[in-house]
């Protein structure tokens, strides 16, 4: 009897997840190029935190500083978040560009946002009505803020744009390569399916009376991570405003990988710790029961030992099936995105992924995580 039970339960959750599978690969194939050839008309503000960016820096300026966007029509602005190193002084030596300046949150200023505060206060300080945000360790195709805000018209609120690692040929950062176009790949099917949940910070754009409109940031200032999703998910339920994701190759914005295993961890962890405080209660389950699909994977392997061989044949299953709705999404990110995207790591990459969510999942909800040398509680 014990077995049955526990094999209707892992077929439930194996179905549940294939259907969630099945959504973002549907999504992607409702995702169209842009149409529109034209720059909207609206003054654009690129905020840019950075916190400790010496190293990279250098590389983003230039990178910003190449953009083919007409400069009367977009400013820039770097807002200082604490570095204690030398990324203020790279920056005001080296720019060139009358519409980039350089700005430093102030001491006591929303003292527990951390990166949000930095977005925040770069919002308070700049002029456009339409709002960029990327991050500091990126660099971008020349083409890349055009790309990307042609696909605003009136009726549009929220764009978010694909991010992609570079690849050193290290077999770890081409492993996360590999699974981060997955999480990237996610955002835009399920934006695509019209489920807007997910997107990344260093690439998305939204108007600024919109982000007025749904109250910011200050339903979750208290959480280190999430300013980007949870925006995006108050714009997608709280007003008819159309949220699209970039299919452009030019609008792809490139950053490294974590260097170590202990960076991945401590990101993902991160990561992982906002999803328990989702305003969509049955997103917060669904998510539950995508986290209990991987617990079982795990379950079903020692209880193959220890209580019965049905329990392969479950996992087999569960194992093949999440293998080929995978691959198919990857297959079809690769054509629309990632041309650059070996797929010779992908089977790597998922027994992997399944590890690191089991574990950074759990870690995540008791908080305690590190970013940029801070130790932060939530």
């Amino acid at each position: 009897m014990l077995e049955f039970i526990l094999i209707i339960i892992f077929v439930l959750l194996l179905i549940h997840y294939i259907i969630f599978l099945s959504l973002i690969y549907k999504g992607l194939l409702k995702l169209r190029p842009n149409t529109i050839s034209q720059i909207p008309e609206e003054l654009v503000s690129v905020i840019i935190p950075f916190r400790n960016e010496s190293e990279i820096i250098l590389k983003n300026l230039k990178s910003i500083e190449s953009q083919d966007y007409p400069p009367a029509k977009y400013e820039v602005i770097y807002v200082n978040d604490f570095s204690t190193d030398d990324s203020v002084e790279i920056l005001a030596k080296n720019k060139n560009k009358d519409n980039i300046r350089i700005i430093s949150v102030p001491e006591n200023y929303s003292v527990n946002a951390h990166k949000k505060r930095a977005v925040t206060y770069g919002i308070e300080n700049s002029t456009g009505d339409i709002i960029v945000t990327t991050d500091a360790d990126c660099i971008y195709d020349e083409s890349w803020l055009c790309s990307l805000l042609q696909n605003f018209d009136k009726e549009t609120a929220f764009v978010s744009g694909p991010v992609e690692f570079i690849d050193d040929e290290k077999f770890f950062s081409e492993i996360q390569k590999m699974e981060f176009a997955g999480l990237v790949l996610t955002g835009a099917g399920l934006i695509g399916s019209g489920n807007s949940t997910i997107c990344n910070a260093a690439n998305i754009a939204y108007r600024r009376k919109v982000f007025n409109e749904v109250d910011g940031f200050n339903d979750h200032l208290d959480l280190s991570s999430g300013d980007d999703e949870f925006l995006l998910q108050k714009i997608a339920s709280d007003t008819k405003y159309k949220i699209k994701f970039s299919v452009d190759k030019k609008s792809v914005v490139r950053t490294s990988s974590n260097k170590s295993i202990g960076e991945f961890y401590h990101q993902r962890k991160r990561w992982a710790s906002k999803g328990l405080f989702y305003n969509d209660k049955s997103l917060i389950f669904k998510l539950i029961l995508i986290y209990f699909f991987y617990i079982g994977l795990i379950a079903q392997t020692f209880l193959s030992i220890f209580l019965s061989w049905y329990f392969i044949l479950t996992l087999a299953v569960s194992l093949l099936l999440k293998l080929f709705f995978e691959f198919r999404i990857m297959i079809k990110g690769k054509r629309l995105l990632f041309p650059r995207l070996s797929l010779k790591t992908f089977i790597g990459a998922e027994f992997f992924q399944i590890f690191y969510i089991i574990l950074a999942g759990f870690a995540g909800m008791f908080g305690n995580l590190q970013w940029k040398e801070r130790k932060i509680k939530r």
